[in-house]
């Protein structure tokens, strides 16, 4: 929404005529008068109030934030800006007389010739010249040079020097005459910008809704209400383990959806698979259920209508059920119980004419067939 923002001539004129609509008499608005230099006090604290509403807009995007307030938007989601980066290279210790061994210690500083820029001396145990021992590097007596890794002291692309520029010794080494960088630094770089911040939160939202079984199942559940699914990883459609393919198995609630819907899962699907992987889509494999139990009435109660109540809330449970749930006897006795309090007992419960548990199975739905209530 583009904000009506006012001048301040625009808002001393519009105070002046509100004024002036007000009075019963004729004003002074002149320059320099009392009534005027009211509404310009006036106008100039609405201008900073409109300041502050501008900034307040500002701050509460990410588009519009900048610096420290983009990092504390950000913080909200658990982003960081990437820090600055050291520049880095190598820096050659030259002696003019390699009579005697020198060492040059972990930490030792150079500079660039104008003071600007140091640079210390970074721990590399390749090197054949490190010694543990005396952290540092020992440049063999006959060696007239040694080339060692530094890194600059204050990160960011201030580092970056060119070839040559590093002359100074910055800390005093014994049997080391003169120091230098026989290439340049080109390594180093600035605390992430705020546009490059914002690029990455970009893809960083793009991330989090691609590639994921809750991008799956989200492109799922987003197609219409209702639908239930299971996201079998690793598994092709036989339910055999294969890498990089995964199964989804989906149901509308009937039991036997439609291929319309399959195929609308399928594309919703294929918009956030993870790359390099592959999926079926396929309906679920229905169970069904058929049971019987036996149900004892308080005394003085017309049992036919329990009969009919419980039976409704069994079949309405079973035809609820996900994909991959199984159905459970003690769960149906407590269906039977909770359906109305003027049954005492449920006995006698069977699914399928047996008394065992129908077990669940990860691409099958259980419907309920049969149900009988006496």
């Amino acid at each position: 929404m583009q904000l009506s923002l006012r001048t301040f001539n625009a808002l001393v004129e519009s105070m002046a005529v509100a004024v002036q609509a007000s009075a019963t008499q004729l004003l002074d608005l002149t320059v320099g008068s009392t009534l005027r230099a009211v509404l310009e006090a006036n106008a100039s604290v609405c201008l900073w109030m409109q300041w502050l509403i501008l900034q307040v807009l500002r701050t509460t995007r990410a588009a519009t934030s900048t610096g420290a307030d983009l990092d504390s938007w950000m913080a909200d989601l658990s982003l960081t800006r990437l820090p600055a980066v050291s520049a880095t290279g190598v820096v050659t210790f030259a002696r003019i007389t390699p009579t005697l061994a020198a060492l040059v210690p972990v930490g030792t500083l150079v500079r660039t010739a104008d003071g600007s820029q140091t640079f210390s001396v970074l721990i590399d145990t390749s090197n054949p010249a490190w010694v543990g021992a005396s952290d540092g590097y020992v440049v063999a007596s006959g060696l007239g040079s040694l080339d060692l890794p530094v890194a600059a002291l204050v990160p960011g692309n201030a580092g970056n020097v060119q070839a040559g520029a590093i002359s100074l010794l910055a800390s005093a080494v014994s049997g080391i005459d003169s120091v230098y960088n026989p290439g340049a630094f080109l390594n180093g770089l600035d605390a992430e910008t705020d546009d490059a911040f914002r690029g990455r939160f970009r893809n960083f939202i793009a991330s989090r809704s691609r590639a994921t079984p809750a991008a799956v199942a989200y492109a799922i559940t987003s197609i219409q209400q209702g639908l239930k699914y299971t996201i079998q990883e690793n598994t092709d459609p036989s339910g055999y383990s294969r890498l990089g393919q995964f199964a989804v198995t989906v149901d509308d609630g009937s039991g036997d959806p439609s291929t319309a819907l399959l195929s609308t899962v399928q594309t919703a699907i294929e918009a956030v698979r993870p790359v390099g992987s592959s999926f079926s889509v396929h309906p679920p494999s229905v169970v069904t259920a058929d049971v019987s139990m036996q149900i004892t009435v308080a005394q003085d109660t017309v049992k036919a209508p329990i009969q009919a109540l419980v039976g409704n809330a069994v079949r309405d449970y079973i035809n609820a059920l996900p994909i991959g749930s199984g159905l459970a006897l003690t769960r149906l006795a407590q269906i039977g119980y909770s359906a109305t309090p003027w049954v005492i007992n449920v006995s006698a419960l069977l699914i399928n004419g047996a008394s065992d548990d129908l077990p669940a199975m990860p691409t099958s739905v259980i419907k309920a067939g049969t149900v009988a209530v006496n």
